[in-house]
């Protein structure tokens, strides 16, 4: 039995394929901003299919929308603001790393792992 499966490498796509990628936006997200300037993000909680019949089995409704809320930093609001849909991953790298006087590589290491985060939530997707 194969406890942790090691990825293969063509479920990968190359670093240049993926910063030329568009992120965009889920459409299930409500954002709004605070007093302070940054984004609240809030979004549907999908819950795992085993979850959900347990919960049944303890009484619990299956109708019920759990919403999840992200409060984003200074940082990532401004990355956030960059997502529009239409520019890459590396445009968004571009401008962040100016905006904030970083170099490229620290720019893009921030706003990758960031988008990344964001993709596995199921708040950003790749185009």
């Amino acid at each position: 039995m194969i406890v942790f499966k090691k990825k293969n490498r063509e479920d990968q796509i190359s670093r240049a394929a993926a910063l030329k990628c568009r992120p965009a936006k889920s459409l299930h997200i409500t954002e709004s901003r605070l007093e302070s300037g940054e984004v609240l993000l809030e979004y549907p909680l999908t819950v795992r299919p085993w979850l959900a019949a347990v919960a049944k089995r303890l009484g619990k409704s299956d109708n019920v929308i759990q919403i999840k809320k992200l409060q984003l930093d200074a940082m990532g609001t401004a990355v956030w603001d960059l997502v529009d849909g239409h520019r890459s991953v590396n445009r968004i790298v571009q401008i962040f790393a100016q905006a904030h006087r970083l170099d490229n590589k620290e720019a893009e290491v921030s706003v990758t792992s960031f988008i990344r985060e964001l993709g596995q939530r199921g708040l950003l997707g790749l185009q």
